[in-house]
């Protein structure tokens, strides 16, 4: 009985920590807090998140003000509530408020470094579940203003344990993703040893940051030369494609086995057209190959998974016909390839409102 209770108490703490280090906002960061403390933030929830959460920092990447905000709720939760405040809590955010001028000098203000922790589905009776991958990623620090390719959304993060739940579905694929934004969903097919990722985004400034991420992750850019920067055994392209201007010759070297888009549903038209072309691909070496050999063989068909949140019912029926228009089967397998809750701490993410549907080329 004490030892599940000391294991509940550590996965506790472990959530509130990799909460902060995702950047949660900071009404989850303080209600992880409250539950780790049974109720309310102890002195040792508070010794927690000095030493084990905002004592981290040693590459000095965290947003001065996201944490300068984070100490002032819960020192203004424990106030309320009477409790008792630990001396280093209030020390370290009269530092925090001296040292938040250079913020703007030290940090990008527009953007918010996380780290995107995914549990292992497997835990045991002994200790709390572990870690297996870490994303780390630089985020816009306020998608209202119009940084929406740097920003992390909910359809990223379920495609993310979409694919840490069916790895081998993934592994050894030649994967090509639009829309890929902070590059997330590049990190998870990379883990689970896809032979190639192509992640592509039509905004230049995403792109730069999503090179920026990748790099922060430790994965082999390559130009779209295929020329790599620096020796590795992973294989990462950021490329630039917008929907609305590629063309066939443009994905002509690309012969995707798998296809990942996170989309808005706007832009519909040029979504369906981009995902007809990169489909065909397979069709097109099939067919050559073919002739060149004259064998008959079998090969797996490109698939693609489009992972979206579906706001307005009309803008999805609209999606639904224009690929039923280019024979394109959609299917939506939300319930019955439902992924692993691999964020059990993020409070933020609503996974109910996504869906994830499969497209193939109708024969």
């Amino acid at each position: 009985m004490a030892s599940a209770a000391a294991q509940d108490a550590a996965e506790q703490l472990l959530h509130l920590k990799l909460a902060f280090l995702a950047g949660e906002p900071p009404a989850c960061v303080l209600a992880l807090a409250r539950k780790a403390g049974g109720g309310s933030v102890t002195p040792h929830v508070q010794s927690f998140l000095l030493e084990s959460c905002i004592g981290t920092d040693v590459e000095g990447r965290q947003n001065c003000t996201y944490t300068t905000t984070i100490l002032k709720r819960i020192i203004s939760e424990v106030e309320l509530s009477s409790d008792v405040v630990i001396d280093e809590l209030y020390e370290e955010f009269a530092q925090r408020m001296l040292s938040k001028a250079k913020d703007s000098v030290l940090n990008r203000a527009d953007h918010i470094y996380k780290e995107i922790s995914f549990l292992s589905s497997t835990h045991d009776d002994i200790s709390p579940r572990l870690v297996s991958v870490v994303a780390r990623l630089s985020c816009s620090s306020n998608m209202l203003e119009g940084d929406t390719g740097c920003s992390l959304w909910p359809s990223s993060l379920f495609l993310s344990e979409f694919i840490l739940s069916y790895p081998k579905v993934f592994a050894q694929k030649s994967c090509f993703e639009l829309g890929s934004g902070v590059g997330l969903v590049g990190v998870c097919l990379n883990y689970v040893g896809a032979s190639k990722v192509i992640l592509t985004d039509g905004d230049a400034s995403t792109l730069t940051n999503m090179k920026e991420n990748m790099e922060l992750n430790n994965l082999c850019i390559e130009r779209e030369d295929s020329k790599p920067l620096k020796e590795s055994t992973n294989k990462v392209e950021c490329k630039y494609l917008s929907w609305e201007e590629v063309s066939e010759s443009d994905l002509w070297g690309y012969q995707p086995d798998i296809v990942y888009i996170i989309y808005d549903p706007v832009c519909v038209p040029h979504l369906v057209r981009v995902l007809l072309m990169l489909l065909r691909r397979q069709h097109i070496r099939e067919v050559e190959t073919k002739e060149k050999t004259g064998d008959e063989f079998i090969t797996e068909a490109t698939v693609a998974y489009i992972a979206t949140v579906v706001r307005n019912v009309d803008t999805f029926d609209c999606f639904a016909k224009a690929a039923a228009d280019a024979k394109l089967s959609v299917v939506n397998i939300t319930s019955s390839a439902a992924p692993s809750n691999f964020l059990p701490y993020m409070l933020s993410y609503d996974r109910s409102s996504v869906q994830l549907l499969k497209v193939t080329l109708l024969s």
